[in-house]
């Protein structure tokens, strides 16, 4: 998947071989209110923009890719039968609401309330002081772990496989090289506008700003655990807005000072990219070629401005230059500054 300026394009590998294209002219969150591309409030934005928006190709992309499987009918129950036909596409969104809940029910258990646990437990509710320190590296260890993994299970690791493409892809198109699998092949897969990049980053934030708040009120260290977690739960909007301008930055200097800084989000994404196979590549060819067929029309009725290219888990510039959609990027520009680069991005 990939988003532009105007809209966002997916690509799907369907049971016959063939590649399905599919562009949408969607307005962004960011052109529906002026607020939402203020700085740090287009990060937040962005954010739950990338996750609707991918949540829905996700969802879009599984059924596509099962399309001209031969259903075997025989072998449902009658209860299953019944299911399907009575309450398919019910039951999908039921389902996927269910799996989305599940899923933020996980991830508040692993990063907010397990690290919390752990210090309390191996610190006996000493070292106050460094509580928020502590709990902090626990959350790196625990996502780093999580994220490895993850990546072992067979399916996940094509999904790795498929985040690669998008980087290299969209490297090809910045380098100004034409959009064939054997330039894309010869591309990185980290992008420094991804999405992973964003998820480590505003990790580090929340390690730094929960520290600095406890060193400046001290009293903060001592709070019942349940407070401290919903304190953490009301920073994280504060978290996602810094986290989305630093990558926003990072993805347009290259000095040494973002270099260091945006390394560890690079490292991950040797967990979460994977190199891609040829057929992979073309998938994320095909997106990308679908954002730009539908951007250049639009470009030369406007001034001459020329497009370019960056990275959603997206994710996701997807997100770098513009909202940080799904792989992973950042959010729209100052209120008074074009709004997002012409640019495509993998979500």
């Amino acid at each position: 998947m990939m988003r532009g300026p105007k809209g966002t394009a997916m690509a799907v590998r369907l049971p016959s071989g063939e590649i399905e294209t599919e562009y949408k002219d969607t307005k962004p969150w960011r052109d529906k209110c002026r607020l939402f591309r203020l700085p740090l409030i287009r990060g937040i934005v962005g954010f739950a923009e990338s996750l609707v928006t991918g949540y829905g190709y996700l969802m879009e992309s599984a059924e596509k890719s099962t399309q001209g499987l031969p259903q075997e009918e025989e072998e449902l129950s009658k209860v299953d039968r019944w299911l399907n036909d009575h309450l398919g596409e019910k039951m999908m969104h039921a389902i996927g609401f269910l799996a989305a809940i599940l899923g933020f029910g996980l991830a508040f258990f692993l990063f907010m309330w397990l690290p919390t646990f752990l210090v309390d437990v191996v610190t006996g509710g000493t070292l106050l002081k460094f509580h928020a320190l502590f709990e902090g590296l626990i959350r790196v260890v625990i996502f780093v772990l999580y994220m490895v993994l993850v990546s072992l299970m067979k399916d996940i690791r094509r999904v790795f496989m498929y985040h690669g493409a998008e980087h290299k892809s969209i490297f090809c198109y910045e380098h100004g090289l034409p959009l064939t699998v054997e330039n894309v092949r010869k591309q990185k897969r980290f992008h420094p506008r991804c999405g992973t990049s964003f998820m480590f980053v505003m990790i580090l934030l929340s390690i730094l700003l929960s520290s600095a708040l406890v060193l400046i009120f001290p009293g903060l260290a001592e709070i019942n655990r349940i407070l401290w977690i919903l304190l953490k739960l009301l920073i994280l909007p504060v978290v996602m807005g810094i986290g989305y301008e630093f990558i926003r930055y990072a993805g347009r200097h290259d000095n040494l000072l973002v270099k260091i800084l945006a390394a560890p989000g690079l490292w991950m994404q040797r967990i979460t990219t994977k190199e891609p196979t040829d057929d992979i590549i073309e998938v994320g060819i095909a997106s990308l070629q679908a954002v730009l067929d539908e951007q250049a029309p639009a470009a030369a009725e406007e001034a001459p401005a020329k497009p370019a290219a960056s990275s959603e888990n997206a994710e996701t510039e997807e997100q770098a230059q513009q909202p940080l959609s799904g792989e992973t990027e950042t959010v729209q520009e100052a209120a008074e500054a074009p709004d997002a680069p012409e640019k495509p991005e993998s979500t």
